[in-house]
């Protein structure tokens, strides 16, 4: 019953069935029996998943769809939305993952037994994986002094233990201190809110006090002898006894945490207090199992560090004292029964499919149909880049990406013993999954948070080995007004339109004395003038070691070549300190596929890896040089790449124009042997035609479609590589869909653009896989030639009928293109023909490129002095 819930569109039926659109719409005319729209509009209706199936299977039309294609549709389809699912359906696989046995004994019933025991379940395995979020060595949210409770870690819990406190680190001033160490809401020697062993606090026992911690005491707000908030002095019951010492001052006091003579909160009307409703430890329960780790949790956005009430001064207060901010909000909330029954079906099909391909695979899969299906939604960092920015920051135990998106970055970390991975992300949702993708993918313990990182940074506490980020670009409302009086600007307060240096200062910030931190930067902060100041101080002490211009089309937005800042917190300030830059520009890919990677990444840590071993490299003409700090405090200190490196090859520039040359002269002169003889004249011929749509239906050619990247990777070829005669030298996502490899003889036809043009795959070109917007055609060999098929498919006449416009694209319908119906021996004859054109028209894009070359050497050897005008 709760699967009818889940809905499909036209799209999804065709996709379920393995057929066309217009296949669709014909069983909807043709049987009675059709489901009828759920929903939707009535031009794009949709349909209850499980009467399509039900009707598919009547009709004998379900047999070989995919499992992963029927879950895909399920998730799609979720009454919740995407999202929601996927983060239901990761959750479940982490379980699977860590408990297959419990998840065996929850799915044996009905939905409903099984909504109702997953809740359980979910808890033990997300707490301990991605329950809290905390400094290194500090404590968590909610934890216990053993580390049991969302939030703990294997440091520590929450208000235990030597050091507790929230996100308490590194001998850094806590929230929640503990054996004497001053919290942020205290003066260094009273007890704090929330602390360990032996000093009283909030929510105290016989002997050890703090939230939901300690070794001896067993009872939620009460105590026998232990100051603390709504307690008793006999009773151990919740929010009971008058007259009991308290955690806030009077209006008076300089701390919010002083002396335990100060009258109690919410004890006295006639009191003045600074927690006026909402109270320090409101309802819901803290052992509510619905509320561990949400808002409603022991610290929810109601409770003692609430910033609009605690943390607003009263009258005679000191600012100074009230410097806490909000709780982090940790990204995973363990879902409830109710929350969990609609996607009951879903959960069932994800386990389903996570026993062939195994729970982490099926998660990349879902995960990746959804981010392909959404890509004006999500700005992505390739999986390239962020392992080379991963190989750049160096092997590291504690790792934070503060603007972690998908968890690209993360994931991209060579795994070690005990390592923490920490991210946050504004968006909820990606921050949920995020922390689901990183528990899938490795061992490590996973801190992951909800929160404007800048305005509400979750892991105040934690000294990083390494931050990785992909920071969002051009962003004015940063939090510029009110954050300028932020320690974390040590190198100059950024300006307004400087978003991206004040991701760069926030990441030195969480770093460790000599950690590394990777930032992916636009090209206009190595530039712009409103931020020279800053980038100044960062080159004099030393923090930024290395810009790296990438080429154009390595990360969004693909049309400029975007920056990597690599920088150290320094331990000590560098006796003349040199600055790394590279420029990979050189390999930009000619297509839409992206840069040669493999090319990138050598040229990159090559030089990297000798300039940290040595401090300094040696220049590389157009590629790489360390320069002196010095030579770049100028007015503008710009950190271009391109503008302080020699141009390439300037020794032997003449030399290599000379080769140019003669390379053009032997292919202008191979282009003149192919040059076709003249046309004799014809009369128009009169063929019976036939269509490709036809030729596949009749078996002479099979028609496939490009676009998945399986789990291979190989060269993709794509529409521009067609275009342009080129090599593949595409990428695509991995998926779990099989990739379409081309072999020799196959036709390949681009759809999009209106040109008309068919390549034949040779032997340098088999193997690949098919990229977007390609049509691949093979052919019979015994009854059509490939060479005649793609001459024929080229007619200008031919494409202009078989293309359609939708909107301002022209798409063209390669089941329309006509042929003539020939014997074998006459389209071998047209077909040698055919090849003849091909290599002539190789050869002039061959000499085309070299004459460009020559060109470009011509104007830049005269203009750099390296050829002389004689």
């Amino acid at each position: 019953m709760q699967d009818n819930a889940t809905e499909v569109t036209a799209a999804g039926i065709a996709r379920l069935a393995g057929v066309g659109r217009a296949a669709v719409s014909n069983w909807r005319r043709r049987h009675a029996d059709f489901p009828k729209p759920v929903g939707g509009t009535e031009t794009s209706p949709s349909f209850a998943l499980a009467e399509v199936e039900a009707w598919l299977r009547k009709q004998g039309k379900l047999a070989e769809v995919p499992l992963r294609e029927r879950v895909w549709q399920q998730l799609a389809g979720h009454p919740e939305g995407p999202l929601t699912a996927l983060v239901h359906t990761g959750c479940v696989l982490l379980l699977i993952h860590e408990r297959p046995t419990v998840w065996l004994d929850a799915s044996a019933g009905s939905d409903a037994r099984l909504a109702a025991m997953l809740p359980g379940a979910l808890e033990k395995v997300l707490t301990p994986r991605v329950g809290g979020v905390r400094g290194r060595g500090g404590a968590g949210v909610g934890g216990a002094r053993a580390g049991v409770g969302v939030g703990a870690g294997a440091g520590g819990a929450a208000g235990g233990g030597v050091g507790g406190g929230v996100n308490a680190a590194y001998g850094r001033p806590a929230v929640s201190g503990a054996f004497g160490q001053a919290g942020v809401n205290g003066p260094s020697n009273p007890p704090a809110v929330n602390t360990g062993s032996a000093s009283p606090g909030v929510n105290s026992g016989p002997e050890t006090s703090g939230v939901n911690s300690g070794s001896v005491a067993s009872s939620v707000n009460s105590g026998a002898a232990s100051p603390g908030v709504k307690t008793g002095s006999v009773a151990s019951g919740v929010n009971s006894g008058p007259a009991v010492p308290g955690v806030d001052p009077d209006p008076t006091a300089l701390g919010v945490s002083p002396a335990p003579t100060v009258p109690a909160v919410n004890s006295s009307p006639t009191a003045p207090t600074v927690n006026t409703p909402p109270t320090v430890h409101n309802d819901p329960a803290v052992h509510n199992p619905a509320s561990v780790g949400g808002e409603s949790a022991v610290h929810n956005a109601s409770t003692v560090h609430n910033r609009p009430t605690v943390h607003s001064t009263p009258p005679g207060t000191s600012a100074t004292a009230i410097t806490a901010g909000s709780p982090p909000t940790p990204a995973l909330t363990p879902p409830t029964g109710p929350q969990l029954l609609p996607s009951a079906p879903l959960l069932r099909g994800a386990a389903e499919l996570a026993a062939e391909i195994g729970a982490r695979q099926t998660f990349e899969f879902l995960l990746g149909r959804h981010l392909d299906a959404n890509p004006r939604q999500y700005t992505l960092t390739p999986a390239e880049l962020a392992g080379l920015m991963a190989d750049l920051a160096g092997p590291a135990r504690t790792v934070l990406d503060p603007a972690c998106g998908t968890g690209a970055l993360l994931r991209a970390v060579d795994p070690r013993p005990g390592q923490e991975l920490y991210a946050q992300d504004n968006a909820p949702e990606l921050a949920a999954l995020s922390a689901l993708r990183l528990a899938l993918h490795s061992r490590a313990t996973v801190r992951a948070a909800v929160g404007d990182t800048l305005r509400a940074d979750a892991h105040p506490g934690l000294l990083a080995d390494a931050v990785l980020c992909h920071p969002p670009f051009n962003e004015r409302n940063w939090g510029h007004d009110e954050l300028a009086y932020d320690p974390r600007w040590e190198y100059g307060f950024p300006a307004r339109t400087e978003s991206e240096l004040a991701w760069v200062q926030h990441a030195l910030a969480r770093l460790t004395d000599g950690g590394t931190a990777v930032l992916l930067m636009p090209p206009a902060a190595a530039s712009r003038r409103s931020g020279r100041r800053i980038r100044a101080d960062l080159l004099r002490r030393g923090a930024l070691r290395a810009v790296v211009a990438l080429p154009v089309g390595a990360a969004p937005p693909y049309n400029i070549p975007l920056h990597l800042w690599v920088l150290r917190r320094p331990d000590r300030t560098p006796a003349a300190p040199e600055v790394l830059l590279v420029d990979t520009g050189r390999f930009a890919g000619e297509a839409r596929g992206g840069p040669d990677w493999e090319a990138v990444r050598e040229a990159v840590l090559d030089a990297w890896r000798a300039f940290a071993r040595e401090g300094r490299l040696a220049e590389r003409p157009g590629l790489a040089r360390s320069v002196p700090v010095i030579e770049l405090l100028d007015d503008d200190v710009d950190l271009a790449p391109a503008r302080h490196l020699p141009p390439a090859a300037v020794a032997d520039g003449a030399e290599q124009l000379t080769q140019v040359r003669e390379r053009l002269g032997e292919t202008l002169r191979l282009t003149a042997d192919l040059t076709p003889p003249p046309a004799d004249p014809a009369p128009p011929a009169r063929w019976p035609l036939t269509t490709v749509g036809e030729l596949a239906r009749g078996g002479a050619l099979v028609m496939r479609t490009g676009g998945n990247g399986g789990h291979a990777r190989v060269p993709v070829l794509t529409d521009h590589d067609v275009l342009a005669g080129t090599a593949p030298s595409g990428t695509l996502p991995e998926s779990e869909e099989e990739a379409v490899l081309t072999e020799p003889g196959d036709v390949v036809v681009p759809v999009l653009g209106g040109g008309a043009m068919a390549r034949v795959i040779d032997g340098a070109t088999g193997g690949a896989a098919l990229g977007r917007n390609l049509v691949l055609l093979r052919p019979d060999r015994t009854a059509l030639d490939p060479w005649f098929l793609a001459g024929f498919l080229r007619g200008t006449a031919n494409n202009r009928q078989a293309s359609s416009y939708a909107s301002t694209a022209t798409r063209l319908d390669v089941r329309r293109l006509h042929l003539p119906r020939l014997p074998l021996e006459e389209q071998l004859r047209y077909g040698a023909r055919f090849r003849a054109l091909d290599e002539f028209e190789r050869a002039l894009r061959h000499a085309s490129r070299l004459g460009e070359q020559l060109v470009r050497g011509m104007y830049d050897g005269l203009t750099d002095g390296t050829v002389a005008p004689d």
